[in-house]
């Protein structure tokens, strides 16, 4: 063969062996992720693809270089502890999670294997970390002001219904975040001239129950957490709203889904930016040192659908303080 074959046919092997572009420049290291999730595949899919993008856009490709192992509480947070035992028995790189009780179970099953909660609550009043400049030992994420959303919701909620006297919370007792939230809700309530009613449900098959309670206790509205089930259950919840007539207060998924109101942070986002913190944790970073992170944007959503079909009328000036409005 002649020789300038042969260098042609040289190039052209180290080029198909070469890495491609964007591709994770680790050689024979597979990453091996523990995903804890509180909920099911079904109701988390969105933010799971949303962590999974993230990944992509770092470099990191499933049956490549990374590996996710998944278990899935269903709603029941009574089995957290036990997956998340199961989970460190894989030995992976991270154990990724969300919500205070995944965030628990986790720490509970670990102290040595770092930990990225994608979203939780108020992670300094949960005890989840030290500061959220300091996490202190092996636990980082995104977190966001719980307890102070949930009190904003009731100002919204009142100036959607000005007339508004008494309004339900739908709350998940297994969340430890309660507490602290109630607190908060319960002084805005006083503020302005609200009464409240906690309403439970800790799994899918109580919400029906939940509804039943409050339309027996006649409260003229509902503010839903941003508790894990609820999210994953959000177009349910907003479906029990329509059928009993009542008016609503969620999450950005859960107005998109189809309940009247929403004021919260982007998960989906909050998720995206998980990669980065498990990407951090692959180059070597201690989740003792990684920052918490807190969305600075907080977005309105009037789904004036759902309001029509209602029957309420949302006031103009709410109309225009909206982020989006959903027709």
């Amino acid at each position: 063969m002649p020789t300038s074959r042969i260098v042609i046919a040289i190039v052209a092997v180290a080029l198909l062996c070469a890495p491609l572009a964007g591709e994770s420049q680790q050689t024979g290291k597979v990453y091996r992720v523990g995903f804890l999730g509180a909920t099911s595949p079904a109701g988390y899919a969105p933010q799971v693809a949303a962590f999974r993008a993230g990944l992509r856009e770092l470099g990191y490709v499933e049956g490549r270089n990374l590996a996710i192992e998944f278990r899935w509480a269903e709603g029941d947070y009574a089995r957290l502890p036990d997956l998340a035992v199961d989970l460190v028995r894989l030995k992976p790189d991270v154990l990724v999670t969300h919500a205070g009780a995944g965030t628990r179970a986790a720490r509970q099953a670990t102290s040595t294997i770092p930990i990225v909660f994608g979203v939780a609550g108020d992670a300094v009043a949960m005890g989840l970390v030290e500061s959220l400049a300091h996490p202190g030992g092996n636990v980082t994420g995104s977190s966001f002001f719980f307890p102070e959303l949930n009190a904003k919701r009731l100002e919204v909620l009142k100036a959607a219904i000005p007339r508004l006297g008494r309004v339900g919370v739908l709350l998940n007792p297994d969340n430890p975040a309660n507490v602290a939230t109630l607190r908060a809700m319960e002084e805005t309530a006083r503020s302005i001239n609200v009464r409240l009613e906690a309403v439970e449900a800790r799994r899918p098959t109580e919400l029906d129950s939940a509804f039943e309670t409050m339309v027996k206790g006649h409260v003229g509205a509902l503010a839903v957490y941003d508790d894990a089930l609820f999210i994953a259950e959000a177009a349910r919840i907003a479906d029990l709203a329509r059928r009993n007539r009542l008016p609503t207060i969620g999450f950005i998924e859960y107005a998109k889904a189809g309940g009247l109101l929403a004021f919260g942070v982007n998960f989906t986002e909050l998720w995206r930016r998980a990669a980065g913190f498990v990407d951090k944790i692959f180059k070597g970073a201690k989740p003792a040192t990684l920052p918490v992170e807190q969305p600075t944007k907080f977005e309105l959503i009037v789904n004036l659908r759902t309001a029509r079909a209602l029957g309420v009328g949302i006031p103009p000036s709410l109309r225009a303080r909206a982020d989006e409005i959903i027709e």
